[in-house]
């Protein structure tokens, strides 16, 4: 070989090295974006009947979020009729409440003990699986997604979405051609666990979207110094409301202020900038606590009759003092509607879930785009709202599931 050639060679192969990888095409009967409750549940469905489904991911593993939340027993649904489990998430847009009624409390029971996860029910009504963890559950349905041929790639972050769905994965730029796209990209908040909103604007063109805004999320307050021995205290037995939103949850006083589910049920209320009025004694009648409001001795301070007669806690106490001062103009109304003042939502990346995201007008009633056909969205990137308390996920297990019928449809 001559030197020109062995400099013609190595040349040519320095420029192979360097040149950018050729864009991969991939093709799937069905391509699912995100791998959250919704998601796995899209493909669940199709996959039983007998669809290739190609499930993108974009971190390195699957329902992080639900992970998470299964830290602390993982609260499935709420094992109560169905009419007051539709209320939580008043108000609930027609296509919602089909697929709630199409797979609710007792279906999302029966579906987890289908993957071998024993449940109970708890004092509350509300169901958790009874290892009190999440990860099982998630090992056996992702073994039953692998038996039926679900194809999982982790870290294919979706970068376009048209005629063809543009990935950046470790293995460099993808597009996938598929006959129908389910997105469930969750909603804008634990952007750390994936859900970040960032898919707006690859969205806006087929869909009409709400803006995101903070669900299920504490409240922050500037406490005075006589409020630090009671953080991390819980307050129990009470009733909480804000607008048309009530709650009995109790809720837990920290150094930021506070939070916990009988907060989360009402935030609805305070997004809207109706106050928070807490009603210390529920139990108590207005005559009742009147006529023992007279019961208090000539030289007994406050707190001490409080304690006595009204037997409140001392973070009840601790409360009133705070927001109604030390001696109430009307200590009757400040006990039973006592307003919670100076206090600001946290942001968004702190909530628990959103409200907002792809609305259900711009839907069919299968959860499929009404300006493009055969793209369905699912979980927490549509526009409903609810408490915790099992609300969420069902939802999410819902439409992923609702989504998938509609798909099949699409193929058939």
């Amino acid at each position: 070989m001559t030197q020109t050639t062995v400099k013609q060679t190595l040349v040519s192969q320095t420029v192979a090295d360097h040149s950018p990888a050729t864009q991969r095409v991939e093709h799937s009967d069905v391509l699912v974006v995100g791998a959250g409750p919704a998601g796995l549940m899209a493909a669940d469905v199709l996959s039983a009947a007998g669809h290739h489904v190609l499930l993108a991911e974009a971190k390195p593993s699957p329902a992080r979020k639900f992970l998470m939340a299964g830290k602390s027993g993982l609260n499935l649904t709420k094992n109560e009729a169905l009419e007051p489990f539709l209320h939580a998430y008043a108000p609930v847009h027609p296509v919602l409440q089909q697929a709630l009624e199409d797979f609710g409390p007792q279906e999302a029971i029966a579906w987890a003990e289908a993957l071998g996860q024993e449940m109970f029910t708890g004092s509350s009504g509300r169901v958790f699986p009874k290892a009190m963890k999440a990860s099982p559950l998630l090992r056996a349905w992702l073994g039953r997604l692998a038996e039926q041929g679900v194809d999982l790639r982790r870290n294919w972050r979706m970068e376009a979405l048209g005629e063809r769905v543009g990935f950046a994965t470790p293995q460099g730029s993808v597009e996938v051609v598929a006959k129908v796209v389910i997105l469930a990209l969750g909603g804008a908040s634990w952007a750390r666990l994936g859900s970040n909103g960032v898919w707006v604007e690859m969205v806006q063109d087929y869909v009409e979207l709400r803006p995101f805004a903070p669900s299920n999320v504490g409240v922050t307050l500037a406490w005075s110094g006589h409020m630090a021995r009671h953080f991390g205290h819980p307050v129990k037995g009470v009733h909480l409301r804000s607008g048309a939103y009530e709650s009995s949850g109790e809720f837990v006083i920290s150094e930021r202020g506070l939070e916990g589910g009988g907060i989360y049920s009402v935030t609805r209320g305070l997004r809207d900038g109706a106050p928070l009025v807490l009603d210390l004694l529920p139990d108590w009648s207005a005559g009742k606590l009147e006529q023992r409001l007279t019961q208090r001795k000539p030289k007994e301070t406050l707190t001490k009759f409080l304690k006595r007669a009204l037997r409140l806690s001392p973070e009840k106490i601790a409360l009133l003092m705070e927001f109604a001062g030390p001696q109430p103009d009307d200590l009757a109304a400040s006990l039973k509607a006592l307003e919670i003042t100076g206090l600001e939502m946290r942001p968004m990346d702190e909530a628990i879930s959103t409200a907002g995201g792809v609305r259900f007008e711009s839907l069919t009633d299968s959860l499929e785009s009404r300006k493009k056909q055969g793209l369905f969205f699912a979980g927490e990137m549509l526009d409903w709202d609810a408490p915790t308390g099992g609300y969420l996920l069902t939802a999410c297990l819902a439409t992923g599931r609702r989504a998938a019928q509609g798909a099949l449809m699409s193929l058939a």
